[in-house]
């Protein structure tokens, strides 16, 4: 195996043409050996690996710096550059991140795991790169999906203006984001493609930037060709290539959509070795719902920025909905102006994303949708600290981000009945710019009703009266709650009282002034980081009453990276025993 040989970028120019053929065939068999059995971005690397190849072998990192956008194409690289143990050696597999980290190699330049980014940050690269006077290639890797992104039309216009110095954005073109791609953009693209590159509209060169395309992006021979042309070159310049997303695995490259990314799978047949089970969704639900919803109402409209999965709209159910799905490519910001101009305009508007990549739409959400309160519904999915747990995709920070936000109703439902109530009335209502947290300790129906109506705001519900204790457990920790609560009484020998807040934006200030009677102890438990808040605005509401005690359990603000919820549970001291413990020790 070719691979053998291979320790370090520099082996990779000891190599026949024949010898790096070959070489590629062992990276994709390496990538097959991890991602059969551990979950990672699939088609992205199968279809970078001989663009990685050639760059490695023409470059010399890590004098010469490549930034990686989403950085979730970076598996070759990682295998080039010393980590293919993490490919090959099961047992070491968790040694390696799905993307990017410099405290893993000195060849990764950033931790990456948001889209757009790489060419603003390659231009910072080349602009110190300058200022210290030194002459290394910088090279970033952009996916076509990612150019829709606000912050990749920035760096290009940045580079093709500000920047002129040495400067290779790679265009990997496999026209597909996860989803297919959206904007107008992916015309022009088109068009390029067509003439093999020879179009007179241009949008590179119209950002004022140098351009050369190459059609044959899975060919080692173009491609070393194509990066021996442009390395040292003295001004920005993309190079655009034509590859084929999952190449090399038929079943990939037929189905690109669900070979984004990939749970452990059975190479022979692509199906899938986890049994995640045959009950509800969230996801589904929320797009059933919607379909329901537009059946009998035209204004009612579903919008995405590439992420038609979180909301469960599958490519059968996009279709299905018609006008009524819109998916603005990656591009956030502009998801959340939109919605709000439809809500404005009389239309009800839902918009769907993961929450960590709603974090880069904070000035929308504060400025174009809530200063005028306009009642377009925000639903996010992964909002918990056990869904993604990478370091770049926390969701654990959702609640302290945004529930400060004036005029956003921020609603945690806690089971099945109250999600789906939730989102109907916020999807009648006139009133109120609302965001959803999608829970995330699955699809619970526990018997107990939901309101129907949550226009009376910041009120709580007591689902159990009690005494000395108050437990308020916010959305998807609720049944922590309930769980905590029955300990309480089993082992100290009275009822506390359980609180659903539903409402994470504000404060019921009766029902808190209530509790002073026959209570002494507030304990707030909440899937989020503690610093900012839900709990502390309840400590804080009781900080000038000597006799009311407030103990907040939630995160703490750290950047926590590919751990095990359970066991970070443990080590916070949030499980059911340990804070039954801790009350004890105040009783």
């Amino acid at each position: 195996m070719i691979l053998d040989r291979i320790n370090a970028p520099s082996d990779l120019k000891k190599l026949s043409l024949p010898e790096l053929e070959e070489l590629a065939s062992d990276i994709r068999n390496a990538l097959m050996n991890r991602l059969a059995k551990h979950q990672g971005h699939f088609g992205p690397n199968f279809g970078m690996v001989e663009a990685e190849i050639a760059m490695h072998y023409v470059f010399n990192s890590p004098i010469d710096k490549f930034v990686f956008d989403v950085s979730h194409q970076s598996y070759p690289h990682k295998i080039l550059t010393g980590r293919k143990y993490g490919f090959l050696d099961e047992k070491r597999f968790d040694e390696i991140s799905g993307h990017t980290d410099p405290k893993e190699s000195e060849h990764d330049f950033f931790t990456v795991g948001h889209t757009s980014t790489s060419i603003s940050l390659a231009t910072g690269l080349a602009k110190g790169r300058d200022l210290k006077g030194d002459s290394e290639n910088i090279i970033a890797v952009i996916g076509d999906g990612s150019l829709s992104g606000g912050e990749a039309l920035e760096g290009l216009d940045f580079a093709g203006s500000e920047l002129n110095s040495n400067l290779i954005i790679v265009v990997n073109d496999n026209q597909q984001s996860i989803a297919e791609n959206h904007g107008g953009l992916y015309q022009n693209l088109a068009l390029l493609r067509e003439t093999n590159g020879k179009a007179e509209n241009n949008f590179f060169k119209a950002m004022g930037l140098d351009y050369i395309y190459e059609a044959e992006g899975n060919s080692l021979t173009k491609m070393i060709a194509v990066f021996e042309k442009v390395k040292d070159i003295n001004h920005p310049i993309v190079v655009h290539i034509n590859t084929t997303k999952g190449k090399g695995y038929k079943i990939a490259e037929e189905n690109k959509e669900n070979w984004h990314w990939s749970v452990p799978f059975d190479p022979e047949t692509g199906e899938p070795t986890i049994n995640f089970g045959e009950g509800e969704t969230y996801d589904e639900l929320t797009a059933d719902y919607l379909l329901e919803k537009m059946a009998n109402d035209p204004t009612v409209v579903a919008v995405t920025p590439a992420m038609p999965s979180t909301i469960g709209f599958t490519k059968t159910k996009r279709e299905q909905a018609g006008q009524q799905f819109v998916d603005v490519g990656i591009a956030e910001e502009q998801a959340v102006a939109l919605v709000s101009g439809i809500a404005k305009n009389g239309g009800k508007p839902v918009l769907g994303t993961n929450a960590t990549f709603i974090q880069r739409t904070y000035d929308q959400i504060s400025q174009d949708l809530c200063i005028d309160s306009n009642p377009a519904t925000i639903v996010l999915n992964f909002t918990s600290f056990a869904g993604l747990t990478d370091v770049t995709h926390l969701g654990i920070f959702t609640i302290a981000t945004f529930s400060h936000i004036p005029n956003l109703v921020m609603l945690a439902p806690t089971n099945k009945a109250e999600y789906l109530a939730m989102l109907e009335w916020s999807v009648e209502q006139t009133e109120h710019p609302v965001m959803i947290l999608m829970p995330g300790n699955g699809v619970v129906e526990d018997g107990r009703t939901a309101d129907t109506d949550y226009g009376d705001l910041n009120k709580y519900k007591v689902e159990q009266k009690g005494e000395e204790v108050a437990i308020i457990a916010a959305g998807d920790f609720y049944q922590r709650g309930e769980e905590l609560a029955q300990a309480i009484k089993r082992q100290l020998g009275f009822t506390p009282t359980l609180i659903n807040p539903r409402f994470l934006s504000g404060i019921d200030s009766e029902l808190l002034n209530s509790l002073k009677v026959g209570h002494s102890l507030v304990i707030t438990l909440e899937d989020g980081i503690k610093d900012g808040g839900f709990g502390e605005r309840i400590a804080s509401f009781y900080g000038d009453d000597p006799k009311m005690r407030v103990l907040n359990y939630g995160l703490e603000k750290e950047f926590y990276d590919r751990y095990d919820p359970e066991e970070l549970l443990e080590q916070l001291g949030l499980t059911t025993e340990q804070i039954v413990a801790d009350v004890q020790k105040l009783f």
